[in-house]
This record gives C-alpha cells, structure tokens and sequence, in this order.
C-alpha cells in the first residue's frame, strides 16, 4: 500500500466556536482507495494558508510513495530530516500529528480494527469526561454557580473546569487578595450545592507568577480542586516544579507541550500529575501513547486536552480507550462535531462510547461537509 495523495479540506466552524472558528482536516489518499483523515488544530487562527501550504510540502518530501503503515519511520524522517525543524513546535509538530493520525485511520481501515485494538485493545469500556462549566453571570453572583453545578449533576456530570480569573492576559501576574477571595465564593458555592458530587479543575492558562500561584493554591486547597491547571506559564517547568512542592492539589499541564522529549522533563521533575497532552498537537496516537507510558511510569495519568474539531477529538477517543492510566476527558464541544459524522461519537451522562467502527471509528458527512466547506 502507498500514499498517492494528501488533501486539505477548511471547515467554518458554527458558534460556539468549540475548537476555532475554523476547522482544518487532511485526507491521506492511497493506491488501494483508502482514505485516511487527520487534523490540524487551529485554536483562534484566522490565516490558514501557510499551514496548507507546509502540509503539501511534507507530502511531497516524505509522504508520496510511502507505505502508511510505516509510521515510525514516516515520524522520525519528518520530524528529524529538516535541520530548522528538529526542534518541535506548535506550528510544525501538529502537522506531523495530524499526517500520523490519518496514517493509523488507514491501517485501523485496513486490518479493519479500531486503532485501540492496534495499540493494546480496548482498557475502558467508557471514557468519563468533562467540559468548561457555563460562566456567564457567575462572576458577578457567586451563587449562580452552584445553581449551573446542580444542573450539571442532574445531567450525570462528574467533572467540569472553571476558569475563575480574568482576563487571561498579561502573563504572568499576581492577583489581589481581594480579588481571590471572590473567586473563592465561587468555589465555596459549588460545594455548598453539589457536594462531593462534582470534581472541579482550576483553569489559568499560565497566568501567575510563582509566588501568585502558591498563594492561589493556598486559598483554593480547602475545596479540593480536581486540579490546578498550568498555575506558572510551561516555559519553565522548573517553577511549575517548585508550585507543585508547596501545595496538595494535583498540577495538570501539557496541552501547549510538544513530543515525549518536553514531557518526559515535565514528569522527571514533577511538576504535574496530571498530563493534559494534546493528540492532535504532540506528536499524534503513537506519541501520545508513549507519552502516556512515560506518565504511568511516574504514576501519573493522562487527562488529554480538547480544544479542537472532531477528527482530533476522535483520536483522542482512541488513545483514552487503550491507556491504563486515563483520567478523563476534556469534551468541549458544539453541535457540528457530531453533525458532520456519518456516525457521530457517543456522549451521554458524562461519558463517552468509543466507537466500534475501524480506524478513527469516524467517517465524514460528506453533504456536510459541502455545506462548510470554505476556500482558503
């Protein structure tokens, strides 16, 4: 089997913009009439063109003529065959992701397997997961929050994530005391509604200093948070370490994180435990995979980030079925995700189905995709 093809397919997205206000997908094409689909996160990208631009390029310097099954050899000449490139990065690691997710859709197609039953069968019969709850209003009424905290229960949520401080930038920077304990009131009325009952992470994206995010860590520790989500910006994991060292609430970093080598240095030191690695980002399936050895090593488990468009939150899908040490899910999502499948991903009562079909289990709508299809 060769690849003979790669196409670009750009989605425009439908509000909410769960994953972008456009989506990027590829199909690898192959002699035998497989299709492989991949994706290229985009987050808030408005210009798209030199991104398709560098995935032709890697298909004509490495893909054209190869076998798909290769994928490890495929992986390690793009990612180490271009000198400028060795280093990984967020703009050229999510190519290579996304060209290796649609490698294993093909062989799942071929061998007519899941690609869960390539990488070790199927661990989890569901996946929980969880999603941003609903801040509007909450700022501005505490209560209100244990109010959206019963409706979530009531929906058989077990999780959610709240990012309590705003806005996001600049970074990083204290907040004042004031300003914290406001936030707290937030918290404190989740638990005075639901209990036990609801597990919530704290979201930052990075914006504390050190000492900001010990002294965040300190207040919030009396409600238990599920997690304290990239406290210190990741650039240097050292001060993420010494955050980690001064408080009991988990750490959870590694969405903006790139291959096994960056994680490998986030577990050694740990500075999180609880690795949020982003499928379509790092390095796609197989690398995520090691990367999640890597984290069951240091008995730390995997709550794969999923800030993307459906093709990535599929594979994320994969991977968390066959990981021992999965957590949960992160399912932020809107309507098009699971219109634009033939047959979309099961989500009910806080949890996912993995799927049952080959490969990604997914196949594209293809009157759908016509209708958001747009030119680039």
């Amino acid at each position: 089997m060769k690849i003979v093809e790669l196409k670009t397919i750009v989605i425009e997205n439908i509000k909410p913009y769960r994953g972008g206000t456009k989506w990027l997908f590829i199909q690898l094409v192959t002699d035998q009439g497989i299709v492989g689909l991949g994706e290229r996160p985009t987050a808030h990208a408005t210009n798209l063109a030199p991104q398709i631009t560098l995935f032709h390029e890697l298909a004509e310097a490495f893909l054209i003529g190869e076998n798909p099954f290769n994928i490890e050899k495929l992986w390690q000449k793009i990612y180490a065959s271009r000198h400028d490139f060795r280093h990984p990065s967020l703009f050229y690691t999510p190519a290579l992701s996304a060209i290796e997710i649609a490698c294993w859709d093909i062989i799942g197609k071929a061998t007519n397997q899941p690609i869960y039953n390539l990488l070790g069968g199927k661990y989890h019969e569901k996946l929980r997961a969880y999603a941003y709850m609903p801040a509007e209003g909450v700022w501005e009424n505490p209560a209100r929050a244990g109010e959206i905290a019963e409706k979530l229960v009531e929906e058989g949520n077990t999780a959610c994530k709240l990012d309590p401080f705003m806005p996001l930038f600049p970074l990083p920077r204290d907040i004042p005391l004031k300003t914290l304990n406001h936030a707290a009131k937030i918290f404190r009325a989740i638990r005075d509604a639901v209990g036990d009952e609801l597990e919530i992470g704290i979201g930052t994206h990075g914006q504390f200093s050190t000492a900001g995010a010990i002294r965040v860590a300190r207040i919030f520790e009396e409600f238990n948070p599920f997690w304290f989500e990239e406290p210190v910006p990741p650039e240097n994991i050292n001060e993420m370490a010494r955050v980690a060292k001064q408080t009991s609430i988990p750490i959870a970093s590694g969405e903006r994180l790139v291959t096994k080598y960056e994680f490998t240095e986030l577990l050694e030191k740990q500075a999180a435990q609880i690795i949020q690695l982003d499928v379509a980002q790092c390095g796609g399936i197989l690398e995520s995979k090691k990367i999640a050895a890597i984290a069951d090593a240091h008995f730390a488990m995997i709550a794969p980030h999923m800030y993307v468009g459906p093709i990535a939150a599929a594979a994320a899908v994969q991977l968390d079925t066959c990981s021992s040490n999965f957590l949960i899910q992160e399912y932020n999502v809107n309507d098009l995700h699971s219109e634009i499948f033939v047959e979309p991903i099961r989500f009910e009562n806080g949890f996912i189905t993995p799927p049952s079909a080959p490969g990604l289990g997914v196949e594209l709508d293809d009157e759908v995709v016509r209708r958001y299809q747009v030119d680039v």
